[in-house]
């Protein structure tokens, strides 16, 4: 099993910037792919960057330029760092591992942009 804890969320008045980290325990080995999902309400949960094998990142549209995933050597923490936030980005962002068992997720934490 995969154990993910998220922090880093909050207030931030658009073009501000957020860093959201994702503490990782547990069957680090079995990870495959990690990254962030979010969900916004009445919307769809879209994911929002993910780093897949050893070091390929993916991004959603609406956030290249202004997001960067990273993860530590260890593997156990990774990394949402978001930047020139606007209020379209207000979503409760999850950590999430994928593993050959399938996804574990973390408890979410909530983002909000606003003047």
């Amino acid at each position: 099993q995969v154990q993910l804890e998220e922090s880093g969320g909050g207030l931030v008045q658009p073009g501000g910037s957020l860093r959201l980290s994702c503490a990782i325990s547990g069957s680090i080995v079995s990870i495959v792919d990690i990254g962030w999902y979010r969900q916004a309400p009445g919307k769809q949960r879209e994911l929002v960057a993910q780093i897949i094998g050893i070091g390929t990142t993916n991004y959603a549209d609406s956030v290249k330029g202004r997001f960067t995933i990273s993860r530590d050597n260890a593997k156990t923490t990774v990394l949402l760092q978001m930047n020139s936030l606007k209020p379209e980005d207000t979503a409760v962002y999850s950590c999430y591992a994928g593993t050959y068992r399938g996804p574990y997720w973390g408890q979410g934490t909530q983002v909000t942009v606003s003047s």
